[in-house]
C-alpha cells in the first residue's frame, strides 16, 4: 500500500490535487498583477479568484490622478512700497504731525472761529517748523546709503540715478506733505463749529503741502551731496534761522520764504495763483537740484532752474498786491432792536447775538434816551457823525474766544465808555469829569473797576490826601443822585447829558449837573 505524507498534514490525501491546482491558479494571478499567493485562502473558490484578478487589472488600468500645482512664487514687492511701509519715513511723518500739533492746538483760541486766522496759523507753522524739519528729514535720508554703506551695492543695481533717488526720496516727501494735511483738516475741523461767515481755501494748503515736498527733496539732495550725520541738524538750523530772518523782515525777499504771505485775519484773502507760483518757486529749486545730481546732462538742470527763477521774480514784483480786500470785511449785520443798533463785522455775523446779549444791561438803561449815537459799527474805519466805535473783537483769543465773549461785563464797560468823550486827549473840568463819572458807573456797572476804585479811596486816606477824597465823595453823591431818580426823570437828563457828550472840551454850563 502506498501512502502519501503531506507536508503540513492538515489536509487529507485526496485533496492534494485540488491544493495543487489552486497553487497554479495562484501563480498565474499573481503573474497578472494580483497579491502574492501566501495572501490567498487555501482552497479559494475560482470564481473568487476571477473576481479578484479582474479588480486587480482594473486598478492597474486606471489613470493615476496630476500632480498638485506648484505654488507661484511671491514676487518681491516694490521699492516704493517697502520705502513707503517700512523705515524712516513713516516715523519722519508722525514726527512732523506732532511737531505741527503742539503750536496749532496751544493757540487754539487765537484761530477757532475765524477761516482766515487758521488758514494764518497753519501757514506760519508750516513755514517756521515745517520746512527746517523737511530739510532736515531729507538730508538725513539722502545720507543714509553712506552711513549703511550701501554705495556700492547700489551703483551695482540696474536702475538709473534718477529712479534710486526718486524711489528713496519721494516716500519721505509723501509722508511729510500727508502729516501736513492731516494737521490741516484737523485745524480746519476745530474752526468750521465757531465759524460764521467764508469758508477754507484748499488751494492754499495743497501749495504749502507741495512746497514741504519740495524742500524734503531738496533737503535729499543736499544729504547725497553732503552724507555726514551732521548734515541734516545743521540744515534744521539754518533753515530756521534763514527762513526767520528773512519771512519777517521788510524787504521783498520775504515773499519768497514758503507761506510767508497770507491772511492775517479775515480782512484780506490770497489771490488764487499765489500757492501755485509759491509751490513752483519751491519745486523748481528741487528739480535742478535733483537733476544737478543725477542726470546724465547736468545742462537738463536749468530748464527747472529757469522756471523757479521766473516764479521768484513774479513773486517779488507783485509784492503787497498778492492779498487781495476781504468784500465781507466791509459790510456789517446789525440788530435794530436795541438802542444804538449794535452792528459786527459781516465776517463773524454768528457774534451778532452774543455781543447783543453782553451789552443787554447797558442798551437796556439808554432805550427811549434821545441825543445817543445811531449805532455801534465794527467796520475798522473811524465812525462817523453819529455812530461809535464798538469795542474791539479781533483778534480772537482776548474778547471772543470760541464764538463767546469773555468777559460781557467788561465788554460793557468798554462800550459804555466809547459813548462819552471817547476820542480826547484833554480832560473836561472838574466838575464834568465828575458827571460823566456817575454816568459811566449807572451805565455799565464793573466789579473790576469799583474793586480799583476802592483801592485808590484807601491809599488817598493813607496818604491824607484830602483834595483826592473830596473828589471821590462828589462822585458817589453825583451817582446816588442819578441813582435815586425816576426812570421819566432820568432818561430826560440823560437826553440832555449825551448831547454834549461827545465835545471834548464843552461848556460846563451846558453839561447838565448832577
Amino acid at each position: 500500500m502506498n501512502i502519501r505524507i503531506q507536508p503540513d498534514g492538515d489536509s487529507p490525501a485526496g485533496t492534494h490535487a485540488r491544493a495543487d491546482g489552486g497553487s497554479r491558479t495562484s501563480r498565474r494571478t499573481e503573474s497578472n498583477g494580483s497579491r502574492p499567493t501566501d495572501q490567498q485562502p487555501h482552497g479559494g473558490h475560482p470564481a473568487d479568484v476571477r473576481a479578484q484578478t479582474g479588480a486587480s487589472r482594473e486598478q492597474t488600468t486606471r489613470p493615476s490622478a496630476p500632480p498638485a500645482p506648484k505654488p507661484r512664487p511671491r514676487s518681491a514687492p516694490h521699492p516704493l512700497r517697502v520705502e513707503s511701509l517700512r523705515g524712516f519715513a513713516p516715523w519722519a511723518g508722525a514726527g512732523l504731525l506732532l511737531a505741527l500739533a503742539w503750536p496749532i492746538a496751544a493757540k487754539s483760541a487765537q484761530w477757532q472761529g475765524s477761516w482766515g486766522a487758521t488758514t494764518g496759523t497753519l501757514s506760519t507753522a508750516a513755514g517756521m517748523i515745517g520746512a527746517p524739519f523737511a530739510l532736515a528729514a531729507g538730508a538725513w535720508q539722502g545720507g543714509r546709503e553712506r552711513r549703511l554703506r550701501m554705495t556700492e551695492l547700489r551703483a551695482s543695481t540696474a536702475r538709473t540715478p534718477l529712479v534710486q533717488f526718486l524711489t528713496a526720496s519721494l516716500p519721505l516727501a509723501c509722508w511729510l506733505a500727508t502729516a501736513y494735511l492731516v494737521a490741516v483738516a484737523g485745524a480746519l475741523l476745530a474752526c468750521a463749529p465757531y465759524a460764521s461767515a467764508g469758508g477754507p481755501v484748499p488751494i492754499v494748503h495743497a501749495g504749502t503741502a507741495l512746497s514741504l515736498a519740495a524742500c524734503t527733496v531738496l533737503g535729499h539732495a543736499a544729504g547725497r551731496g553732503a552724507p555726514f550725520r551732521l548734515t541734516a541738524p545743521v540744515l534744521a538750523i539754518c533753515g530756521y534761522v534763514v527762513l526767520g530772518i528773512v519771512g519777517s523782515g521788510r524787504s521783498d525777499l520775504h515773499y519768497l520764504t514758503l507761506a510767508s504771505v497770507h491772511p492775517f485775519g479775515d480782512e484780506n484773502l490770497v489771490v488764487w495763483w499765489y500757492p501755485l507760483v509759491s509751490a513752483l518757486w519751491t519745486a523748481g529749486l528741487a528739480a535742478a537740484a535733483v537733476l544737478a545730481h543725477t542726470a546724465y546732462r547736468r545742462a537738463t538742470a536749468l530748464l527747472p532752474l529757469v522756471a523757479a527763477l521766473g516764479a521768484a521774480v513774479l513773486l517779488v514784483q507783485t509784492g503787497d498786491g498778492l492779498l487781495r480786500d476781504n468784500p465781507l470785511a466791509h459790510r456789517q449785520v446789525c440788530d435794530d432792536s436795541t438802542t444804538p443798533r449794535v452792528c459786527v463785522n459781516a465776517t463773524y455775523p454768528g457774534l451778532l447775538p452774543e455781543v447783543t446779549h453782553a451789552l443787554s444791561g447797558l442798551t437796556g438803561r439808554l432805550k427811549g434816551v434821545q441825543n445817543l449815537p445811531v449805532r455801534y459799527e465794527d467796520l475798522g474805519r473811524s465812525p462817523h457823525q453819529d455812530e461809535v466805535q464798538l469795542p474791539i473783537l479781533r483778534p480772537f483769543g482776548w474778547s471772543a474766544v470760541r464764538g463767546k465773549v469773555t468777559d460781557p461785563e467788561r465788554y460793557a464797560w468798554e462800550a459804555a465808555h466809547t459813548l462819552v468823550r471817547s476820542d480826547c486827549g484833554k480832560l473836561p473840568s472838574q466838575r464834568v469829569q465828575v458827571t460823566d463819572e456817575a454816568v459811566l458807573r449807572w451805565l455799565a456797572p464793573d466789579s473790576v473797576s469799583e474793586g480799583m476804585r476802592e483801592q485808590s479811596v484807601a491809599q488817598a486816606r493813607q496818604r491824607g490826601d484830602a483834595e483826592e477824597l473830596a473828589r471821590f465823595r462828589a462822585q458817589d453823591t453825583a451817582y446816588a443822585h442819578l441813582t435815586a431818580m425816576a426812570d421819566g426823570e432820568r432818561r430826560s437828563w440823560l437826553g440832555r447829558y449825551f448831547a454834549t457828550a461827545g465835545e471834548c472840551d464843552p461848556n460846563p454850563s451846558e453839561v447838565p449837573s448832577l
